[in-house]
């Protein structure tokens, strides 16, 4: 086995500060690291397994895992559990991945709501899992980087939704206005495992890597503390499995630009932009053949069709066409979802502190606002304000709780003692009282505005015009 020894003299003064054990300081590493990610690796036959398991890219993974904090697995150990449990078990666990030995638990299984009323199933592996599984993924990721298509955008470094969506403009502004709107059916829980196995291994040529990603991937599923066995699918959830995904997938991107065809993909959503309807129906009925029967994935037939642009819907965008541009706008479910949470962020009934609520509000505005940049929002943000302010000021009247405070709270803003009294003894419901005249007065936009409370228009900064 060759390598390079870590010089130890000019690690002296870090090594306090370095998280993987002490132990590994010394022993041999075989990766380069910047200061953001990992470099391109020189694969050598039979040694993948050594550059995982370097001191380095452990040490890397173990920053991530700790980074993205997340909960515990089936063991309940927490992330901050597990530098203390490194220190004392971390000969074990490194000479069972090297012997063979090693087997990963069960992922526990989370169902989080979808907003059609479904369930997406997360798979949570424990993070002594997760800490593996990042390793594995930061030392595959530039091996497989350089095979994956330039318009394949979902879980890649240095690649945003955005880049995808400027793509989809980009071929629209070009006149190809047709579509075909794929949707893959639970593609994360349907990926055949010996297909996957297979691709796997044309590129990787250590086989100690494939048997231990081939543990992941039948690890199985604790249920109800009941056990169930996973012969399809990759968990959703796990560091390794937006780096699967892609792999497969590739399958599909590298077929597409086989046979000409223009294309985006953002992890399993797919559209395939053609110049005519006829010519978009006949790339649909020529896919699903090698989809199903190469791939062995499912295609949802009642959400996967032939569309005009304006009639799709991708990364929670639609769009449109002027003057030969393409123009981004904010899909009317993306609207609504906002509405629900904006709702659920100025619930009466939460219980939230006014300076909670401020920062909650201000963090997803921001966000969202910031999603959406490429859409003209000008016409609807004076409208999303005024609705806005009216749900703060409801949440604000029913905090007064009393009448007397009420009363004493309005008599500090509004000088007119008869107003005053009105509205501190009105009987009108919440939302009634928010759009009071007095109340209104008392709590303006400007004293809202003062008091911290974000508006749309302090966010919306418009990046593109099409």
């Amino acid at each position: 086995m060759m390598g390079r020894k870590q010089n130890i003299e000019t690690l002296s003064d870090q090594s306090a500060q370095r998280v993987e054990p002490e132990v590994l300081i010394g022993m041999q590493t075989f990766i380069g690291i910047t200061e953001n990610h990992l470099t391109a690796i020189k694969q050598e036959k039979g040694e993948l397994l050594e550059y995982i398991l370097s001191p380095s890219n452990l040490n890397l993974a173990y920053k991530q895992v700790k980074s993205n904090k997340g909960s515990g697995g089936i063991d309940r150990m927490e992330v901050d559990e597990l530098l203390p449990y490194l220190r004392c078990h971390k000969d074990k666990l490194i000479t069972s991945i090297y012997d063979g030995n090693y087997h990963p638990n069960p992922v526990r299984r989370v169902e989080i709501p979808k907003s059609n009323g479904k369930t997406r199933n997360l798979g949570i592996p424990t993070v002594v899992d997760r800490l593996i599984q990042q390793a594995i993924s930061q030392v595959l990721q530039p091996l497989y980087e350089p095979q994956f298509s330039p318009t394949s955008h979902g879980f890649r470094p240095h690649r945003s939704a955005h880049d995808a969506l400027l793509k989809c403009g980009e071929y629209i502004s070009a006149g190809y206005v047709f579509t075909v709107d794929m949707d893959l059916e639970k593609f994360f829980d349907t990926v055949c495992h010996s297909k996957l196995i297979e691709i796997l291994s044309r590129t990787i040529k250590d086989g100690r890597v494939i048997s231990l990603i081939h543990k992941y991937l039948n690890s199985g599923v604790l249920i109800g503390g009941k056990k169930e066995d996973s012969p399809v699918g990759v968990p959703q959830g796990d560091p390794l499995s937006p780096l699967l995904s892609n792999i497969m997938l590739n399958e599909l991107d590298k077929e597409l630009e086989r046979r000409g065809h223009l294309f985006v993909r953002y992890a399993d959503d797919l559209v395939i932009f053609c110049k005519s309807r006829r010519s978009a129906q006949r790339t649909l009925d020529n896919l699903l053949p090698f989809i199903e029967t190469k791939l062995f994935l499912k295609v949802n037939k009642d959400k996967t069709h032939v569309a005009y642009m304006r009639d799709i819907k991708f990364l929670s965008y639609a769009f449109g066409r002027r003057n030969g541009k393409c123009q981004f706008y904010i899909h009317v479910d993306s609207i609504k979802k906002m509405k629900i949470k904006i709702r659920e962020l100025t619930s009466r009934n939460n219980g939230w502190s006014s300076e909670y609520r401020k920062q909650r509000l201000t963090w997803y505005i921001r966000g969202w606002l910031n999603y959406f940049k490429f859409a003209g929002l000008k016409s609807r943000i004076k409208e999303w304000d005024g609705w806005l302010r009216h749900r703060i000021r409801m949440c604000i009247w029913k905090s007064w709780k009393r009448v007397r405070t009420r009363y004493r709270n309005l008599k500090k803003l509004i000088p007119d003692e008869s107003r005053v009294r009105m509205a501190a003894f009105c009987r009108k419901k919440y939302w009634r009282m928010a759009s009071h005249p007095t109340v209104q007065a008392a709590l303006s936009d400007e004293r809202l505005l003062r008091a911290g409370y974000p508006t749309f228009k302090m966010y919306y900064h418009p990046v593109f015009k099409g």
